[in-house]
Order: C-alpha cells, then structure tokens, then sequence
C-alpha cells in the first residue's frame, strides 16, 4: 500500500498525515483524539493548546496502559494456549494444498 496523504482536522487545525494506514481510520483517529481534547478543554478550563495537547496525550497514555494491563489479565493459561496451538495446527495440516 502506497503512504498516502490524509488530511485531518484536531482541535480547528489541519494536519496532512502520511500513512499506510486506512483514511477512514485516520479520520477515526483523529476524532478521537480531537473529541478527547475537546473532553479536556472543557474539564479543565485549559486554553492553552500545548497544555491540552499535554493533558491529551497523559490521559490516553493512561488508558491505553490499563488497556494493556487488562489484556494480560485476559491471557490464557498456559495449559490452555498449548491446547489451542495443538488444534491450529492439526486443522493447518488438515487442510489441503492448493
């Protein structure tokens, strides 16, 4: 896929982002941020961009490591990851070749 140009909109500015990343989830992205410093701005009272930005990305940077943090608690038991191998590769080699 070739890095294309898309241009998003955070906080009433554009940035044109090069990516091999899908448009549309740019654009989702960059709503999210810019929806998330909107939650921000209006929280705080905080006008300064560079304090929003800051707060911004301190808040996500939370979520994502107590995301990260749940997704270990979410992990399978060993016994139970060594069945599941098991089972994907007998229906790997089950399957015929083209």
């Amino acid at each position: 896929m070739s890095r294309e140009a898309v241009t998003v909109r955070i906080s009433g500015q554009e940035y044109r982002i090069r990516s091999d990343a899908d448009e549309a989830e740019l654009q989702r992205v960059a709503r999210y941020v810019d929806d998330t410093m909107e939650r921000i701005r209006k929280r705080t009272g905080a006008v300064d961009s560079l304090e929003v930005a800051l707060l911004t990305a301190l808040n996500l940077a939370r979520d994502l490591i107590e995301a990260r943090a749940h997704m270990d608690e979410f992990r399978p038991p060993p016994e139970l990851r060594s069945l599941i191998e098991r089972i994907e590769r007998s229906v790997a080699e089950s399957v015929p070749s083209v």
